[in-house]
């Protein structure tokens, strides 16, 4: 039986030094890697700044998965496994923002629309994945919809620029600089932006991105070679790029506050990291990474309780549509080549019949139209009971009797399962 399965690094039992290490890869990368393996059908991969997720379609079940974490020497200890029901109901939960570190946070569920779209794009994805992908999409802008679960400070930057409040004491009149224009590094400049601060510096390696975010904030852009400059001056960084390198080093930090009596305060929220780890070891200097917005989230668990609670209800009425859907594709494949199958000999037996009757006299469009009426209607009319049978056996989870029908009308048992994919030679 094809179904889905995952395996989960996440922040909930891997720190962010483990997260780094278990897989360096990038996503594209990996996904060649596992659609390479002829027991994967489908996957997806989705990786952030606070977990790695992979996702597959394979009859083998966990066992792909379970070979690729042991040949990445992945740890058992921070790595999750899920079999096809935990898959979908996490998958669910994910979209809602309920595995988050932020819970309710609204950055998870365009990520995982950017990663599913990567994942086709890459040819990965058919049917099973489909189906689960925009099952999570709905329930995710319903839950939004529905709650107020994603009100508040909802995402990694808005908890980083509560971090420093919380350990400054508040933000006015301090300096702000900001490196990273991308996705994360724009949530941590708007939540900065009704703050009472002095002025927001935003650096970013394309000058062009700094611009136009500074502009939207009233902040000021600065160029990337600038950043050492920045610092000395700031009271706050608060660093959230892409950079697959160390974009802040213990030197520029030592250059920086060289001449400097006032601390200051580096948050780091890539992953991997932007920040040098011994930058901590300076004095004067207070640093903290992912790890730290713990604590930010301990909070916002408590205040979204409730709202988390009218989430779930959600989740639950959707995973059990979601599961109703997986089984009534089961009987579609098989209804689906029952029809072909039968619409072959209709129209083998439509063109004999014609044969037939023009050896004895002429017949016209009207006569061939009547037969063609005919002949559809017979098969759909055989077909319907055997159509209502099927469906209702697989919303029962009778695969028994799916195989019997199969076996009767010599028709491929491929309950639930998608065509082994086509591999390129």
């Amino acid at each position: 039986m094809t179904n889905i399965s995952s395996m989960v690094i996440t922040h909930e039992k891997a720190c962010v030094e483990e997260m780094e290490a278990a897989l360096k890869d990038e996503p594209e990368d990996i996904l060649d890697k596992l659609y390479s393996n002829d027991c994967i059908e489908e996957c997806v991969v989705l990786k952030t700044c606070n977990r790695t997720e992979i996702y597959i379609v394979s009859q083998s079940g966990l066992d792909p998965l379970y070979t690729f974490a042991d040949d990445k020497g992945i740890s058992p200890e921070i790595v999750e496994f899920y079999d096809h029901k935990e898959t979908l109901n996490h998958l669910l939960r994910l979209a809602c923002g309920l595995e988050s570190m932020i819970v309710g946070e609204d950055q998870i569920l365009g990520q995982m629309k950017d990663m599913y779209a990567a994942a086709r794009s890459n040819g990965t994805t058919g049917k099973i994945l489909d189906t689960a992908f925009k099952k999570a999409t709905q329930v995710g802008k319903r839950v939004r919809n529905e709650t107020r679960v994603n009100k508040g400070s909802v995402s990694i930057g808005s908890a980083a620029v509560d971090l420093a409040e919380k350990i400054l004491g508040n933000l006015t009149g301090k300096r702000i600089l900001v490196i990273g224009a991308g996705e994360m590094g724009g949530l941590v400049a708007r939540a900065l932006k009704n703050r009472d601060i002095d002025v927001i510096y935003i650096a970013n390696r394309t000058f062009k991105r700094a611009q136009v975010l500074a502009y939207e904030l009233g902040g000021m852009a600065v160029p990337y070679e600038h950043i050492t400059k920045c610092v000395k001056s700031a009271d706050v960084v608060i660093s959230a790029t892409a950079a697959p390198h160390h974009v802040i080093t213990k030197k520029i930090v030592e250059d920086a506050i060289k001449d400097r009596i006032d601390p200051i305060l580096l948050i780091d929220i890539a992953n991997p990291r932007d920040i040098e780890e011994c930058v901590g070891d300076i004095p004067n200097v207070n640093l903290h990474n992912i790890d730290s917005l713990r604590t930010i989230n301990a909070e916002n668990i408590r205040i979204r309780m409730e709202e988390a609670k009218k989430a779930e209800i959600i989740i639950a009425e959707e995973l059990e549509n979601l599961e109703t859907q997986y089984k009534r594709q089961k009987a579609d494949v098989i209804i689906a080549k029952l029809y072909s199958e039968m619409y072959n000999v209709r129209e083998r037996e439509k063109e004999r019949a014609i044969n037939r009757l023009c050896a004895y006299h002429t017949i016209g469009d009207r006569e061939i139209s009547v037969l063609e009426d005919l002949t559809h209607s017979m098969v759909n009319k055989i077909l319907a009971e055997p159509t209502k049978v099927l469906r209702e056996a697989a919303e029962n989870d009778d695969d028994e009797l799916l195989d019997s029908i199969c076996k009767i009308f010599n028709v491929c048992n491929t309950t639930c399962n998608n065509d082994q994919k086509e591999k390129d030679s």
